[in-house]
């Protein structure tokens, strides 16, 4: 919070200046220098102003530092009025570049960062009401490793919004009325496919996916008669009141919660389950359907490949009709997902009622629609109206995405209200997926395909990071008991697996390497979590208190450079969350985990022999716990007081 006074210092200043220069209310930036000899703050006032005087950049910034800026600094310090800014110089590239007085900063700062227990905090939300969906994986199968990054990218995004005083509800949206999920009560019901995995105890989500799902899709081209039959079973499914839906919902209900369970263990938290069935079987389509074609954003297409079919007319020309509804009558996933959208945001009235559907691994409830009124809680929370929808989902539903949003922009002329927050997929190195059995070529990667059985289990990839976790864990505490180890390692491998999904910017592939990730000295989340567990070792050890710390004491570069990394916390939080750019958090923390390692690496604390720098350093170090602590707990990674 000291950096943004410091940027609103700087602002003052250079405002006053303009102001006595007779150009009151120009427009100038404030940048961060990229090298600490630049100074703490930077500005380009001196670029566009110099072009009216007909002089260089650097000439006309040394002429206002000299006349405007020094003159209005000291008077300021004689009036008190400028606590963090101690000088403003003209660099030769034509910035103004500030210093900080670091002896105030410091004070400040640290004292803030240790007494205030919301440290970090900034109000971007105002209380806004704001609906959030990931995860949504087909109820056919178990999540692959390419899930994993949809499902920490939308929790890290609902623990910074609600950190940042948004009112978040997270959805996950299950399509068990399409076509994969036909595919599977094919298997069952009419190729002969055991419900029950017949050989070697696995979960159900992964027998279903990566046995019945891969099989039937084999036997369609030889038995085009089983095509007949799903698609009976999708009329089945979107009339739901049949035996054979009813154990379709059987079958869901099984590989969700399994699904859930793989979620949970990346510590995932989610408000509801929405079903889509009960948004066919409700008056929701009904309504929207009836508005689509009122407003004439869909037409019953008369001839060609889509005759019979209604479709949605095209944005641009050059677009390609997208089927809303077949000629047969059933409803493209695209025809669901309008309706949901719109009730998301309280376009069209709520259909549902609400009940409990099981509790999760943070003691909250994960709630679930339902169509039987009886059933219904009158306490449930408020799910719709949200004042936005934000749908996590990969970019190469982009242009369905863009569908959507632009129908619901004129359900109400509203824009912004529906978000897309596309992301590219993830592949596995070759090392990797090798040691997770999969056979690959020489290429450096993998990219999954549940269709063709190429996919590598969610499960799987977590413990094999567990298991080499276990192995670093146990051979530096030969001592732990099985059950600690385990903890740890578990621990490990979560926040390995997090924070390699939300490292990269979002347009960015991954290639995730185990390896790679567990790396105690690379950009890891085991590398934030080792550097919180070196500063709890020095606490530990230490018998100072710090409420009573002279922090103008800390003036070597290494101290400095920390206590500007926690100054920055608000700013960065604020960023992440307008920007909705998870990355920009998970930078922010490795650099102040980077900060603090060369600091424990180069400054001693409970050897340093002068008493009030040993306390002052002891301070420092509490701060940094509590920052990062804050930080990592908004990636998903756990803090660690030993590694």
């Amino acid at each position: 919070m000291t950096f943004r006074k410091l940027v609103s210092e700087a602002e003052h200043l250079i405002s006053i200046g303009l102001s006595n220069l007779g150009h009151a209310g120009h427009k100038f930036e404030l940048l961060d220098p990229p090298k600490p000899e630049f100074g703490d703050l930077s500005s380009n006032v001196a670029f566009e102003l110099s072009k009216v005087y007909d002089v260089k950049p650097y000439q006309f910034a040394q002429e206002f530092v000299e006349n405007y800026l020094r003159p209005i600094i000291r008077d300021e310090h004689e009036k008190g009025s400028l606590s963090m800014i101690a000088s403003a110089e003209a660099h030769p590239g034509g910035y103004i570049n500030f210093r900080t007085n670091n002896d105030t900063f410091s004070e400040i700062t640290l004292s803030r960062a240790l007494e205030d227990p919301s440290y970090g905090f900034w109000d971007v939300g105002g209380g806004r009401r704001v609906n959030l969906e990931h995860t949504s994986v087909n109820p056919n199968k178990a999540l692959h490793v390419g899930h994993l990054r949809n499902v920490i990218l939308g929790d890290v995004i609902y623990r910074i919004l609600q950190f940042t005083n948004h009112a978040v509800k997270v959805l996950n949206y299950v399509d068990d009325s399409g076509l994969q999920v036909a595919d599977i009560i094919v298997a069952f019901k009419f190729a002969g496919f055991p419900v029950e995995p017949p050989s070697k105890p696995m979960k159900f989500d992964r027998y279903c996916g990566d046995y019945v799902y891969v099989k039937v899709n084999e036997l369609y081209p030889t038995k085009p008669s089983l095509l007949e039959k799903r698609r009976y079973i999708l009329k089945e499914l979107e009339v739901g009141q049949s035996e054979l839906a009813k154990f379709a919902s059987t079958i869901v209900l099984r590989v969700l919660l399994d699904q859930l369970t793989t979620c949970w263990r990346m510590k995932a938290h989610y408000d509801l389950v929405n079903f889509e069935s009960q948004i066919v079987l409700s008056d929701l389509w009904d309504r929207t359907f009836d508005w689509l074609k009122n407003k004439g954003l869909v037409q019953l297409a008369k001839e060609g490949k889509n005759a019979g079919c209604w479709t949605i007319n095209p944005e641009r020309a050059s677009d390609q009709e997208k089927v809303i509804v077949r000629s047969d009558g059933t409803l493209t996933y695209i025809a669901k997902d309008i309706p949901y959208a719109a009730w998301k945001v309280g376009f069209v009235n709520d259909p549902f009622s609400y009940r409990e559907f099981c509790d999760q691994w943070d003691n909250t409830v994960l709630w679930t629609t339902t169509l039987d009124i009886s059933q219904d809680k009158s306490e449930h929370p408020d799910f719709t109206s949200a004042d936005k929808a934000i749908t996590v989902i990969d970019s190469r539903q982009s242009r369905l995405q863009c569908i959507i949003s632009c129908v619901l922009s004129k359900f109400q002329q509203s824009d912004n209200i529906y978000l897309h927050l596309g992301y590219e997929p993830v592949s596995l190195s070759s090392r990797t997926a090798h040691n997770l059995g999969t056979i690959i070529d020489a290429k450096h990667s993998v990219q999954m395909s549940g269709r063709k059985g190429i996919q590598v289990n969610a499960d799987d990839l977590i413990d094999l990071v567990k298991l080499k976790a276990y192995e670093e864990v146990s051979s530096r505490h030969p001592g732990y008991s099985k059950e600690r180890l385990e903890m740890l390692a578990e621990s490990i491998a979560v926040s390995a697996v997090r924070y390699n999904m939300i490292k990269y910017d979002l347009d960015k592939n991954i290639v995730f390497d185990i390896t790679e990730s567990i790396n105690l000295d690379g950009d890891t989340g085991p590398y934030l979590q080792y550097a919180y567990a070196r500063a709890q070792r020095i606490l530990e050890k230490s018998r100072e208190k710090y409420c009573r710390a002279p922090l103008s004491k800390l003036n070597s570069e290494p101290e400095i450079r920390i206590i500007r990394v926690i100054s920055k916390f608000d700013l960065v939080i604020e960023n992440a969350a307008r920007s909705l750019k998870p990355k920009i958090l998970a930078k922010y923390v490795h650099t102040l985990a980077t900060a603090f390692n060369v600091f424990y690496e180069t400054t001693p604390v409970l050897k340093e022999d002068n008493r009030e720098i040993r306390i002052a350093r002891i301070a420092l170090v509490n701060a940094f716990c509590k920052c990062l602590e804050v930080a990592s707990g908004l990636l998903g990674i756990q803090s660690l007081k030993e590694m």
